[in-house]
């Protein structure tokens, strides 16, 4: 580059618009998308790290996309190309690659391709970039505002990470605007300029989210306001002249993209939902944007079918009678026929019976025919050869106009496919329909067996869907605990971009699954052990270094020392805050409570399942104790019980009130739910030894505890009556888990 080069682009950067001058150039001067960038974020540690992967970024306009693009041309050490998908076609994309080739031969330097508005690329300029993308020549950075998951090609999408952009606040927007006017360099510091609060609040509403109309806005209102008289010139932006430069809300809608789909599914689950004034709100949306009246119709027609159906049969009818009332007035008198026709099915009994039509298609696709019944066939033609349509009930000739007779094919009987709900019109026919199968059931065995009444004996065929009934009911330890773990995560809902705190990381059963569900977030792990800890850490090796786990060692109390020590913007709080038996082993529980609320940030979610030793299954319960005597059984049973009230044993001197009161006093109120558990134990010989070991390991052992009020006879008396009734056995075995619930 000359100097006539350089002396063009400084004129070119002085002259471009605001929006454009102001673009930031690092991640600290980034306002806005801190579910991305925030501290501790994945898309942040990637960036400092400088180990960035494929990323696209997806959002609508003036949100960040490019930017954030410009952000990481300035901090990487990668060199960096940009190209535009409307300018450029496949003869740039392969320059850039052969540049990007060049560059790792002969300097050793990886190349970052950056394509903006990477959705208008066609297939084969896609697929003329995905080579290089799939063997490292380049490292990919696409921006789009559609769906890439329709609008990108699939093989490029899976090898890119996705982080989705969000419209700015309005605070966002408010320090953009307060950024703007206070840079001396490329903004107005310079300048004397006073915005007044409600111009300011003005051009914040209407651009919606949108920093570049915000900023494209306020640099239309400066520019073309005179500068007051006086000693020192003074701008002096009014809501008058703010109104003027920014007069109507721009509405985020393209009628082939995500922002159409998106808002015909908010108007209709709006609809499905009852809730009048969301549909009126979504449909505004719709028209204001130019959306053609008929589609809104014809969705509307769709739903009285699938949503409404028979709990209310008229909806078909003021739907159908509004779209032919539209067609006759048009716009934009035929809005009042839109309203209509919205408001009826907002309003209206709602019912989706209709969807067992496409179980019965399912069915026909699946299960095999035995035939339409001999009597349900045609009689006109072959009646008098075959029989064809012997034995039919005519309906008519019936009372009531109806007869139990079989429909459906043999191999069907039984079969349901319709359930009438208990809304509007069709709770009227409910009980019918249930009292008409009745009598069709007692029909069909008739019609099946008719020497059924002469069988004594039963038996179950084997069935290979009833085995699997059965053993689901056979609970294993991974079964188990993968339902505990999707309940804990359940209930706290995790946005890809969210933060998770793991209180008890132990073998990973929350960190790893965490890890599934925010992947453009983080999560921490803490390990109460060391071994633990580097087995999670030499799990997550297999992980980028910008997406693993952060992991970190030590008991609970000592967690926030561990993240300041950790990074310095390590995060102190967490959208999720999970943990299994995190309690159970920490002596002072009433400050662990308070801890562990510190560190749910505000809206966030805490979510724990805790085991209670207090209820766990009591040995003497699996065992018949009558040949003991009553005075042994009962000084077994009451040595066991002394174990479980121990006061001063903080293992298991607490119980759910315990649990409600220590959340309480921390100030996060939780929700607990205690739900009793039986699984099957199997009781070999290794555990009964254990059980009645001379000691235990860390803990006394059941003998131990027996010894207390039971002899050494005694005591061989009771393991005996135990190795008898229980050796090789598999029995049920009762516990119980309070699952605990707080928001931030």
């Amino acid at each position: 580059m000359d100097l006539f080069d350089q002396a063009h682009r400084e004129r070119q950067q002085k002259s471009a618009p605001l929006a454009a001058r102001m673009r930031p150039r690092t991640l600290d001067e980034f306002i806005g998308q801190e579910h991305i960038i925030g501290p501790g974020r994945l898309l942040r540690r990637a960036i400092q790290a400088d180990q960035l992967g494929s990323l696209i970024f997806y959002g609508p306009p003036g949100t960040g996309k490019t930017t954030l693009a410009q952000v990481i041309a300035n901090t990487t050490r990668a060199h960096f190309i940009a190209l535009n998908a409307v300018l450029s076609g496949v003869k740039e994309i392969r320059e850039a690659i052969a540049e990007a080739q060049e560059r790792a031969k002969l300097h050793g330097r990886r190349t970052i391709l950056f394509v903006d508005e990477v959705h208008r690329f066609n297939k084969a300029q896609q697929d003329a970039l995905l080579p290089w993308v799939e063997n490292g020549t380049v490292i990919f950075v696409g921006a789009t505002t559609e769906n890439p998951y329709f609008e990108v090609n699939k093989a490029l999408v899976s090898r890119s990470r996705i982080f989705q952009l969000k419209p700015l606040t309005a605070d966002d927007l408010r320090s953009v605007a307060q950024q703007t006017l206070n840079d001396r360099e490329r903004g107005y510091g310079l300048l004397d300029i006073v915005v007044d609060d409600d111009a300011l609040e003005h051009l914040v509403d209407v651009a919606n989210g949108d920093a570049r109309g915000l900023l494209n806005a306020l640099e239309l209102a400066i520019e073309t306001t005179p500068a007051e008289p006086g000693p020192r010139p003074t701008v002096h932006v009014t809501l008058a002249v703010a109104e003027e430069s920014i007069q109507q809300r721009a509405v985020l809608y393209d009628k082939e993209g995500d922002y159409h789909f998106d808002t015909i599914s908010a108007f209709i689950k709006s609809l499905r939902g009852s809730d009048p004034d969301a549909a009126m709100y979504w449909m505004a949306k719709m028209v204001y944007a130019g959306e053609a009246p008929r589609f809104i119709l014809r969705r509307m027609l769709i739903f009285a079918g699938e949503d409404v159906g028979l709990a209310d049969p008229n909806a078909i009818q003021v739907v159908a009678a509004c779209a032919a009332a539209f067609e006759q007035v048009g716009l934009p008198e035929g809005r009042f026929h839109l309203a209509l026709a919205a408001l009826y099915l907002a309003t209206c009994e709602k019912s989706n019976t209709a969807f067992a039509f496409f179980d019965a298609l399912e069915t026909v696709g699946r299960e095999a025919d035995s035939g339409v019944p001999n009597h349900l066939r045609d009689a006109s033609r072959d009646k008098e050869g075959f029989g064809h349509g012997e034995g039919y009930l005519y309906p008519h000739a019936y009372r009531d106009h109806w007869v139990a007779q079989q429909y459906l094919p043999s191999s069907l009987q039984g079969k349901v496919f319709y359930q009438p709900s208990g809304q509007g019109y069709e709770a009227a026919i409910r009980q019918e329909v249930a009292r008409r199968r009745e009598a069709q059931l007692a029909a069909m065995l008739a019609v099946e067996d008719p020497a059924a009444d002469a069988e004594v004996l039963t038996y179950t065929a084997p069935d290979s869907a009833r085995d699997r009934w059965l053993q689901r009911t056979i609970s294993s330890t991974g079964e188990r605990l993968g339902s505990l773990r999707d309940r804990v995560l359940d209930a706290a809902p995790l946005a890809r971009h969210g933060l998770v705190l793991d209180l008890k990381a132990g073998s990973g059963l929350l960190t790893w699954e965490a890890l599934r569900r925010v992947p453009e977030g983080g999560v921490y792990a803490l390990a109460r052990t060391a071994r633990d800890a580097d087995a999670l850490r030499q799990l997550a090796e297999r992980l980028p270094e910008a997406e693993r786990p952060i992991v970190l060692q030590g008991d609970l109390p000592a967690l926030p020392g561990l993240l300041t020590t950790h990074a310095a913007d390590a995060p102190r709080q967490f959208d999720a805050v999970v943990g299994h038996n995190v309690l159970l082993d920490v002596p002072d529980k009433v400050a662990a409570a308070a801890l562990i609320c510190g560190l749910v940030a505000p809206g966030g979610t805490l979510s724990l399942a805790e085991r209670l030793p207090r209820a766990t299954q009591r040995l003497y319960r699996l065992v018949a104790l009558d040949s003991l005597g009553d005075d042994l059984a009962a000084r077994v049973q009451a040595a066991e019980e002394a174990i479980y009230a121990d006061t001063g044993n903080t293992l298991v001197n607490w119980d759910v009130g315990d649990l409600a009161a220590w959340w309480e006093a921390a100030g996060c109120p939780a929700q607990i739910e205690a739900e009793a558990e039986t699984t099957e134990v199997r009781i070999t010989a290794g555990l009964l030894a254990r059980w009645f070991a001379p000691t235990g390991e860390g803990r006394p052992s059941y003998a131990q505890h027996l010894s207390a009020q039971l002899s050494a006879g005694e005591l061989g008396r009771v393991r005996a009556l135990f190795e008898r009734q229980l050796l090789n056995q598999t029995v049920e075995w009762q516990s119980r888990t309070a699952y605990v619930v707080a928001r931030g």
